[in-house]
């Protein structure tokens, strides 16, 4: 499963009265997903390519290009 769809799915069970709105998780997890980018991007080191390989792995699961392992 990629991951922008398990946010979907994690709003849409949330107590969250926005499920009766079309489009209201998407517009909920836009902001998440902004927040969860710029904090895995905020890691990213210059003479650490292991761990930046990790997180562009990561970033790539949040962006749903990748699915997400498991």
């Amino acid at each position: 499963m990629k991951f922008p769809d398990l946010l979907i799915e994690a709003i849409g069970r949330s107590e969250i009265p926005l499920r009766f709105e079309p489009g209201a998780e998407e517009s909920v997890a836009a902001p998440v997903t902004e927040l969860i980018r710029a904090w895995l991007k905020s890691h990213i080191s210059s003479s650490e390519a292991t761990r930046n390989s990790l997180i562009q792995d990561l970033l790539d699961e949040l962006e749903g290009t990748r699915e997400v392992p498991g």
